[in-house]
């Protein structure tokens, strides 16, 4: 190793589990120094007049962050945390440390590529090397039976021809140490106000509580395996509705799918539980599908905003604040701004109000799901929205038929609603 320095540059891959960069760090290195920055960049205002990071993802964030940070002080070592833009704080790191090389995990969306191209040309001038990992994906890019630029865009295409033709590799190993230089600066994790945002309460009718960090995601992906030890073995249509909820711990890496797709594959081995497992790979499919349809027909789709018509922008703030006059869009929303997150049936009923009623660009949609959802991913809000517009490889110009309980419903909109009937 010849006491070499590297810098492991965390971003949306908050765990030591499954994290190749972390263990070929610790391989090749005496020492590390593992990083992660908060990028200003991420909290200001869109043109949208919603904010890129609001307080329940931020709170979230900041959970995971302060997880990773005790992962890696289990193992031994510790994270720096630091307050600006990587381009200028990843340089002045690596002179003060001797760093010999950096990893980071490739990302896939025009701001997120962009920010690695700046911390690379600016490493470059050092003459230290940004080496690129894969590390995002349930399917490796090398075990795809089809280049990026070939991948099937139908849906339906690409889960056949991957179940067919690809493995899922075995995930890697957690060191079983981590060496940080003597010394080391830490950082303070930032609080809430330190970003720029207020509080984000919890909310006493919030159905679900969402904590971020690593061991908290693995603990959940336990405990909904262990709550479906007694579930039927084939054939019961109420696995259709199974959500495993483990997408905030997936979007900011804190699980890997790979964890997720090997403990519900060994689960179904010891208890047979074949539907839930099938439904469980299936939300691991789609997301690794919007992935690779954003890495294939890049992200242009997201980064060139639309001006709102004046119209258009009254019929946003309406929806935006629950008061549209449709019960529930307005219950849906008022929980979002609520808690945070929405199941997937209210992401679909908001969103086709906001385009196909409301007459208002996906693209400001999209902007506060942004801004709002603890679970938000650049790939999988692009894929959803446009497929809602009528836009893009996934569209539908079709009504989309979306079943409802109406006892459900209804208790649903008292739940958040209060005052149901000046809106009936």
């Amino acid at each position: 190793m010849n006491g070499r320095t590297i810098l492991v540059w965390f971003r949306n891959d908050l765990r030591v589990h499954d994290n190749e960069i972390l263990l070929e760090a610790v391989k090749r290195a005496e020492n590390i120094v593992p990083v992660y920055c908060f990028d200003p960049r991420y909290f200001t205002e869109t043109p949208y007049d919603t904010q890129k990071t609001g307080a329940f993802r931020a709170r979230f964030l900041l959970e995971s962050v302060n997880g990773l940070r005790k992962s890696l002080q289990k193992l031994g070592g510790d994270l720096m945390i630091k307050i600006g833009a990587p381009e200028k704080i990843l340089p002045e790191i690596c002179q003060q440390y001797s760093i010999s090389e950096v990893y980071h995990h490739r990302e896939v969306a025009a701001e997120e590529t962009e920010i690695s191209a700046n911390v690379e040309a600016a490493l470059w001038k050092l003459q230290i090397n940004l080496k690129h990992f894969i590390g995002h994906t349930l399917y490796h890019k090398e075990d795809l039976p089809f280049p990026i630029k070939d991948i099937p865009d139908a849906f339906i295409t690409f889960k056949k021809k991957i179940e067919r033709d690809s493995d899922v590799r075995p995930g890697f190993a957690t060191p079983s140490e981590v060496k940080v230089p003597k010394d080391m600066e830490q950082g303070e994790l930032p609080s809430l106000s330190d970003l720029g945002l207020p509080a984000a309460p919890a909310d006493e009718r919030a159905q679900y509580s969402f904590s971020g960090g690593e061991e908290e995601g693995l603990r959940r992906l336990t405990a909904f395996l262990n709550a479906y030890k007694s579930f039927p073995v084939k054939g019961n249509k109420n696995v259709n509705t199974v959500t495993s909820m483990l997408s905030p711990w997936l979007s900011m890496g804190c699980l890997s799918p790979r964890e997720v797709y090997w403990q519900v594959k060994g689960f179904d081995r010891e208890h047979m539980s074949h539907d839930l497992a099938a439904a469980i790979v299936l939300e691991l499919q789609w997301r690794d599908y919007f992935r690779f349809m954003l890495k294939k027909h890049g992200s242009n789709t997201t980064s060139h905003m639309h001006q709102l018509s004046d119209s258009e922008k009254g019929a946003f703030n309406l929806w935006k604040q629950g008061k549209t006059g449709n019960a529930i869009v307005d219950a849906c929303i008022t929980e979002l701004n609520s808690t945070g997150y929405i199941n997937s049936k209210c992401r679909q009923y908001v969103a086709m109000y906001l385009v196909k009623e409301a007459g208002v660009s996906w693209k400001a949609g999209a902007a506060y799901f942004e801004e709002k959802l603890i679970d938000y991913s650049p790939a999988s809000n692009w894929g959803n929205w446009t497929y809602i517009a009528g836009e893009g490889v996934m569209s539908v110009n079709r009504p989309i038929a979306m079943k409802a309980d109406p006892f459900v419903e209804e208790q649903y909109i008292q739940k958040w609603i209060q005052k149901l009937n000046e809106l009936q």
